[in-house]
């Protein structure tokens, strides 16, 4: 398994310790010995690395993100990028449909959040963690190929971009109406083509993973996010993972961190 460090942050000044979080995820890793399959979790036969980035420079931040995650597509069969705030997203999923394109085939997003982050722009060049799925639609990602899981919270100018782009959306009523009919609806959704899935960790409910920017209540519970995670992983096109916006700065209790580690545990 190939387990990326992806430290950036560009959230307004809202997301600073989500750089922290890959280390504390790792940290926290030590401690489970088996994933939920009984699989044994061996962190020093992990194969990591770090995108090292300089959080000041968002240009240079964003050319690294790309460049490295481009190369590590062509060379690894999959990937888990550790946020970072969702801001990262941008980069990372860029890389990828143009990975994909290069490879002639067809990739798909699926992003698990309280929030759709179609937020419209407060720099056109770097998206922040509220607008990265925007600025990606708007280079061309297709927006068919685009579904978003859990939302919850969404701007009326969100709702109207993503109503002008025709992006799916299963709300969190819809997924949690039943759990294996919207695995089944996933799967189906990403059939065919190339799998990239954006972990948000505020589509769990704050009582399970409190430490993030925004906290949304109504979320799903830590042992449904690991059922989703379960079902999803066992889905040969699944190519990349991206986890973030947990804050480490502000887990006073661990508990964040530690359903990061037990997610990042079940790719494993």
């Amino acid at each position: 398994m190939f387990i990326v460090k992806v430290p950036g942050i560009n959230g307004l000044g809202k997301t600073k310790g989500c750089e922290r979080a890959g280390n504390a995820i790792l940290a926290e890793l030590k401690n489970i010995f088996t994933n939920s399959q009984g699989k044994k979790i061996e962190l020093e036969k992990l194969d990591l690395e770090e995108i090292h980035l300089d959080n000041y420079n968002l240009e240079l931040t964003n050319r690294l993100i790309y460049e490295n995650a481009f190369e590590s597509y062509k060379a690894k069969p999959k990937i888990i990028f550790l946020g970072g705030d969702h801001s990262v997203s941008y980069s990372l999923t860029r890389a990828f449909f143009d990975s994909c394109d290069d490879s002639g085939k067809e990739a798909c997003l699926i992003v698990f959040d309280a929030h759709p982050d179609c937020m419209k722009p407060v720099d056109n060049k770097f998206p922040t963690h509220e607008e990265w799925l925007r600025g990606l639609v708007e280079d061309g990602f297709p927006a068919k190929n685009i579904l978003l899981v859990g939302v919850r919270n969404s701007d009326i100018q969100e709702l109207a971009f993503l109503r002008e782009n025709k992006i799916r959306i299963i709300s969190m009523s819809q997924l949690l109406e039943d759990l294996n009919d919207s695995c089944e609806i996933l799967m189906e959704f990403a059939n065919n083509k190339e799998l990239y899935l954006s972990l948000d960790i505020d589509v769990v409910d704050p009582a399970f993973a409190p430490s993030t920017g925004y906290p949304e209540p109504g979320g799903i519970s830590s042992r449904e996010i690991l059922y989703l995670i379960q079902r999803i992983n066992k889905m040969k096109n699944l190519r990349a993972v991206d986890m973030v916006e947990i804050n480490s700065e502000k887990d006073a209790t661990g508990l964040t961190i530690k359903l990061g580690a037990k997610i990042l545990g079940e790719f494993i």
